[in-house]
């Protein structure tokens, strides 16, 4: 016992110090308990301590392999006892909140990686105590700080610990995420924007690259989860590489890592970055652990109060075999959203007959109306319309984690994971679309009574003769993911360590129900006016409510149906081969599969002098006005509508099929030694892939579609190389070089075509499968301050260029030029009809350039009760552009989903026994396409998210919680054309509060 104190002294010492300068802590983390752990493997040995004290570790596994602990025998505090164990052990390690981090510490240059003296790095001033073995003792620095604060603290100094570039988020429970959702979440970080459908965040762009350039993998494999949006504007289903990441609960996940930097180990294909998501295991617990939650939710746009829940149950034992932990876990949702505005489907260019003018328009403006030719003309809007978008969304998680340590040297996983995300939608409009409708040339009985053109675009118009239209649409879809990884480490020396993994993943989108009914009123008066922007005005000239005027027009049904499918398995090694060299290496087969299809059904009953009566009602949600429209479900069943549809129903150019194989290969060395006195670390390497496309779809001929397989094949090498430079105990610089590809969109390697037509157009949209994929050579350098334990101040700048930009070729023709079978087209449609034809190719390069700045600091500094308070906050300017083919001219264009500035800031105030946080998330203009049909562009306008979130620790295990999301109501702006900003789509979808109670123990 007497050496065990002699080894500890410092850490006695250590702990005086600590408690005589500041003021008292948690009685948790400095009261004395029972330690018997021998000395052992360090990994091995904090496990013990975890399961001891009820604390988490936090480290990289790099920084505990080869190192050994002390041993600890006595009665200590948990502080005297983390200090024992690590001392002389190379690293540093201190307690936040309940967890404890870990990372290598400083040496000499002398020193061997496995037998560095830590430096000491208190966050008050002491005394560096010297053990009587000489050498300096292992440094504990004790913060006790939980919550928002604590989680960004964490977040820190992992950031800190990293060779490249990344940013994380983190929870230490479940129900413990700092937002209400994952992609929300997201937006804190650096560089990463969302874009938000159904009063949620959907899908994320990072550093200016749209969602198709960012990789998402889950507990350690890449996946791929679509959904849908009620919102044609919005691109409704979702067949696209983005990973949708409202298909899951955020409080299923208690790590997220934004990887901005590239290494040959990770899997290749995201030139923007890669998102890892980490679900829960049984060994981030010591020993037993129960948390429920339960939440109530409401929005301002509905009248109903929604329930959130989560449990989570974990435990781990040791037995015979070996130590085993399980852990489950659950969260449900079920939230209702009510989307309204006014929206318009697109603006085009019209012919107006001078006939169709009446005497109240101008000399100037008819001349200028009916003299016009090609895109000379000026552009209207087609469809304007109120709208409602109403969704019942349901959402459940499931998650299981088996972890088996039969030994020091070898673990074993199996994360399972089962999600579901359904919604029950209602569509609501009216419009000015019905048989002899507003969405093209001005003809029949349509008469254009007053008009004023700004620029090339109708922004007023007074209408007579329109045939006006109403529609309602009741749809059900259903996301079901499910995720099975198992995980092996094993190491067979000291020095030489292998992990294995072998992943299987299926996300499976169905879209059976799609009842959508339109009724129709002939002759009617209409006017809209955008002189003010977005929303436009609205007028009608007859009663929206009166239900006699209205007949039945159309009926359609659809179904959708989208299947992705990951397969992997992998390798991997790493050899210590000096004293702060290793050589890593690995191998990786992965299996990727899309298909689906599109299928639909029409029935058009105008001109049917049999047709039945549509059943009608008045639109009971919030809408900006009141009017008719038909029960979509009950007008089914009175006409008996087939719904049930087949594959003689599918879309033309929706039914495709795409198969990828990649085997890859790396090698990677990296480097943990002194440049000096100042540590260095860096990792330098190469991957290789080598992918086989196969698509598989339906092409047009002269003959009409015919189904066709085209197959491609491309490979290459991808060298990387990072460096961390801790030129100063409180400031590390960063500096990164690599080269990395992302793959064609699915929809870009469809070896299919769709047709979609309008009254007086239409367009046509075709695949490519033998395109390359974009190739990017990035460089990043980032500095870093440190701020203590108060905060930290990061800056970094990034360039990226492409060789190759995948952009769409678009250029207004004659349908019968591009060789589609004439019965694609529309009622009354010929060879002659001018459609809008848009494939993808490998255009020229494209430079994405921009700056990054955060800042994280506690006002420590002020007096009490100031002291609480914090600030955190980020900027990103990025900068990028590319040239397209826009109805025959090249155009040089913003990159797609890029926004030119992008912020958040978060105001908060956390004691220990409540907190508050306001946050605002900036995102500016961005485009999402490149146009056509006369326009130059389409995209969003500026938007700027305010939420807040309120908590109130009851008792040490019991947390009261409020969220407010939106609480400015912020609208979702949608417009084409650059130059006239021409407005497409204006909604809100409400304020969104939560109370609820958090349970742990």
């Amino acid at each position: 016992m007497k050496s065990q104190l002699t080894l500890c002294a410092s850490a006695f010492t250590l702990a005086a110090a600590l408690g005589g300068a500041a003021p008292a802590v948690a009685s948790a983390q400095t009261a004395e308990q029972v330690f018997a752990i021998p000395a052992k493997d360090l990994s091995a040995a904090l496990n013990d301590f975890s399961r001891a004290t009820g604390l988490q570790v936090a480290a990289q596994p790099d920084t505990l392999h080869g190192r050994r602990s002390r041993a600890v025998e006595g009665r200590f505090t948990p502080v005297q006892a983390l200090a024992c164990m690590t001392n002389e052990s190379g690293v540093q390690a201190r307690i936040v909140g309940r967890s404890v981090l870990v990372e290598a510490a400083q040496a000499t240059n002398s020193s061997r990686a496995a037998d560095r003296v830590p430096s000491l790095r208190p966050t008050r001033a002491v005394a560096a105590p010297v053990s009587s073995q000489g050498g300096q003792a292992a440094e504990v620095d004790e913060v006790v700080v939980t919550g928002f604060r604590g989680s960004l603290l964490a977040a820190r100094d992992i950031k800190r610990t990293a060779v490249g570039t990344q940013d994380v988020i983190v929870a230490d429970d479940i129900a413990a995420f700092p937002d209400l959702n994952l992609a929300e979440a997201l937006q804190r970080v650096p560089g990463v924007a969302i874009t938000r459908d159904a009063g949620e965040g959907r899908q994320i762009s990072l550093r200016g690259l749209g969602p198709d350039f960012t990789r998402t993998q889950l507990n350690g494999m890449e996946v791929l989860g679509n959904t849908s949006s009620g919102f044609d504007n919005r691109g409704s289903v979702s067949r696209s590489r983005s990973f949708d990441y409202s298909l899951f609960a955020s409080e299923l996940f208690n790590r997220v890592t934004v990887e901005k930097s590239y290494a040959a180990e990770q899997d290749e294909g995201g030139i923007g970055g890669t998102v890892r998501l980490t679900t829960a295991r049984p060994f981030d617990y010591a020993g037993s652990r129960v948390v429920l939650g339960a939440k109530a939710q409401t929005n301002s746009n509905t009248d109903s109060v929604t329930p959130r829940v989560v449990g989570l149950v974990s435990n781990r034992w040791d037995m015979n075999v070996g130590e085993i932990g399980l852990l489950l876990s659950a969260a449900y949702s079920r939230n209702d959203v009510n989307e309204y505005g006014i929206r318009s489907w697109n603006w085009t260019k019209i012919n107006v007959n001078a006939a169709n003018i009446g005497p109240g328009v101008s000399a100037a403006d008819r001349a200028r109306l009916t003299t016009a030719t090609g895109l000379n003309r000026v552009s209207a809007p087609q469809a304007t319309s109120p709208s409602t978008w109403y969704a019942e969304r349901e959402r459940l998680g499931l998650t299981g984690s088996l972890q088996w340590r039969p030994s020091d040297r070898v673990e074993m996983s199996l994360d399972l994971l089962y999600g579901t995300l359904g919604n029950d939608r209602e569509e609501y409009a009216l419009a000015p679309a019905g048989v002899n409708a507003l969405t093209g040339n001005v003809t029949g009985t349509q008469r254009l009574n007053a008009v004023e053109i700004r620029g090339d675009s109708i922004v007023y118009a007074d209408w007579s003769g329109v045939d006006m239209r109403n529609e309602a649409k009741h749809s059900e879809d259903k996301t079901t993911f499910t995720q099975a990884v198992w995980n092996g480490k094993y190491e067979v020396s000291d020095s030489l360590r292998f992990n294995a993994l072998v992943g299987y993943a299926r996300s499976e989108f169905e879209g059976p129900i799609f009842d959508k009914v339109f009724i129709q009123a002939t002759n009617q008066n209409f006017s809209y006016d955008f002189r003010n922007g977005a929303p436009a005005a609205t007028s009608y000239g007859f009663n929206t409510e009166d239900s006699l005027i209205w007949g039945l027009m159309r009926a359609d049904a659809r179904e959708d149906y989208i299947l992705n499918e990951y397969k992997t398995a992998e390798i991997n090694g790493a050899w210590d081969f000096g004293p702060s060299s290793t050589l890593k290496f690995g191998v990786e087969y992965k299996d990727f599969a899309n298909e689906g299809w599109q299928r639909f059904n029409r029935v058009d009953w105008f001109n049917n002098p049999a047709r039945p009566a549509p059943v009608l009602e008045i639109i009971d949600r919030d809408s900006l006005l009141r009017y008719v429209v038909p029960n979509a479900v009950a007008t089914f069943d009175r006409t008996g509508q087939l719904r049930d549809l087949t594959g003689v129903n599918d879309q033309p150019g929706t039914n495709y099929q795409i198969s990828e194989t990649t085997a890859a290969a790396y090698v990677q060395y990296d480097l943990d030694a002194m440049l000096g006195d100042m540590p260095l670390r860096a990792n330098a390497g190469v991957r290789y892939y080598s992918t086989e496309l196969t698509s598989a779809g339906t092409v047009a001929t002269n003959a009409g579609l015919v189904p066709t397989t085209i197959a491609n094949k491309y490979d290459g090498f991808l060298p990387t190389v990072n460096v961390s430079l801790e030129v100063r105990p409180d400031m590390i610089l960063r500096l990164g070089a690599s080269r990395n590809i992302s793959r064609p969109g699915l929809g870009d390697l469809r070896a299919a075509g769709s047709v979609t037509f309008t009254p007086f157009g239409g367009s046509v949209n075709a695949g490519n499968p033998n395109l390359e994929p974009f190739l990017a050579d990035s460089i990043d350098a980032s500095w870093e301050y440190y701020i203590s334990e108060a905060g930290f101040i990061a800056v970094g700048a990034f360039y990226k260029t492409m060789d190759s930009f995948i952009t769409a070729e678009t250029s207004s023709v004659r349908y019968g030029d591009i060789g589609y079978p004439l019965s694609l087209q529309g009622p009354g449609q010929n060879a002659d009809t001018i459609y809008s034809f848009s494939r993808p190719v490998n255009g020229e390069g494209a430079t994405i350039r921009g700056i990054e700045v955060a800042i994280q600091r506690d006002f420590d500094f002020l007096p009490a009760p100031f002291n609480h308070l914090g600030f955190a906050a980020n900027a990103t300017y990025a900068k990028g552009d590319t040239n397209a083919m826009v109805d025959g001219v090249k155009r040089t264009l913003s990159l797609s989903n890029l926004s030119e500035w992008s912020s958040n800031a978060t105001l908060y105030y956390e004691s220990d026994v409540w907190g508050v946080r306001i946050s605002s998330a900036y995102r500016d203009d961005y485009l999402d396409g490149i146009g056509g049909n006369g326009n130059i562009g389409s995209g969003y306008h500026a938007t700027n998210n305010i939420d807040a979130a309120a908590h109130w620790n009851v008792t040490p295990e019991l947390k009261l919680v409020v969220e407010g999301i939106n609480l400015t109501d912020q609208a979702i702006n949608q417009y084409t054309d650059i130059v006239e900003e021409r407005p497409t789509s204006w909604t809100k979808s409400g304020r969104t509060f939560t109370v609820g109670l958090t349970y742990v123990f």
